[in-house]
């Protein structure tokens, strides 16, 4: 995804999409000695999320811009944009700054990666930016500094993600498939969705993709995400994203992703994705509600 640039070529700017990941299912199966939890969950992402904009500049900045970037602090503290700036500037001892611009277009606090995507979306850029040769490993080790979902969301491919986020394995893509993302505009606090469950561990299972829309579906049936029951007690209107997509009977699998509040559906084309997401819409004007498709290929970084 990072692009290698001639020494020659001037970079005016680098722009690179974050796109929304889903959790098609989430096992939590231990927990470590340190306190991470070790999780087995097949991830795949989609057209639609956040964008970068990079620019060369003496100092290093954040603005973040968009529909859900009201409120968001971009002068430091848990941004994890600066933070991924701030730990590549250290780690290859990059005297040079950037101004980054943010345009957030997905939920806060979702569970659909927003934050994770977005930091592994600058460490691209701005290596490309500063000109690093950085091979995919060494991201990743700062990635998982920055949070579990970092190092999936530099791979930014259907993958399957165990132990504590750090081991990304390619898998293949799911079939051709229409998509309805949903959510109640209510943040979700990952750690307190963890602190509420209660349940025994899962057992790892291991995840093939059938190549057919109703095997597909069969196979995530089969299993689940165990952090559903906990989100709902932590954020009940959950239990009212589920039951809109469940409402018309065309949704063959309705599930939470990752910790939540980000409910998907899963529909067998994307006309019926697109009917289902403008009615949802329609009875729940105050919701955000997208109707999009899985991508099989990562976001390339665009150098002007």
């Amino acid at each position: 995804m990072t692009p290698s640039v001639s020494p020659e070529q001037p970079i005016a700017s680098v722009r690179i999409d974050a796109p929304a990941k889903i959790n098609l299912y989430l096992h939590v199966t231990g927990r470590r000695d340190d306190g991470y939890h070790l999780l087995e969950s097949f991830v795949v992402f989609t057209e639609i999320g956040d964008r970068l904009i990079v620019e060369p500049a003496d100092t290093l900045s954040l603005t973040i811009e968009g529909p859900f970037g009201a409120g968001l602090d971009s002068g430091g503290g848990d941004n994890l944009v600066l933070g991924a700036a701030d730990a590549l500037r250290t780690a290859f001892k990059i005297s040079a700054g950037a101004r980054i611009v943010l345009e957030k277009n997905l939920p806060v606090s979702s569970g659909i990666g927003g934050g994770s995507a977005d930091a592994a979306a600058a460490l691209h850029a701005l290596s490309a930016l500063w000109r690093l040769d950085v091979p995919a490993s060494g991201l990743a080790e700062i990635g998982i500094a920055l949070g579990a979902d970092v190092p999936v969301c530099l791979y930014a491919r259907p993958a399957m993600m165990s132990g504590a986020g750090e081991v990304v394995d390619s898998t293949d893509a799911p079939p051709t498939c229409g998509v309805v993302l949903v959510n109640a505009r209510e943040g979700v606090s990952t750690p307190a969705v963890f602190a509420a469950r209660t349940a025994a561990f899962s057992d790892a299972q291991g995840w093939t993709t059938p190549d057919n829309f109703d095997d597909f579906v069969l196979s995530l049936s089969n299993r689940g995400n165990d952090l559903f029951a906990p989100a709902r007690t932590v954020s009940p209107v959950i239990d009212q994203v589920m039951a809109a997509l469940q409402a018309d009977g065309q949704c063959a699998l309705a599930r939470l992703s990752g910790s939540g509040g980000t409910c998907f559906g899963i529909y067998r084309d994307t006309a019926l994705a697109d009917a289902a997401a403008k009615r949802i819409s329609h009875e729940h004007p105050d919701w955000w509600c997208v109707s999009t498709v899985f991508r099989i290929t990562p976001p390339a970084a665009l150098i002007d």
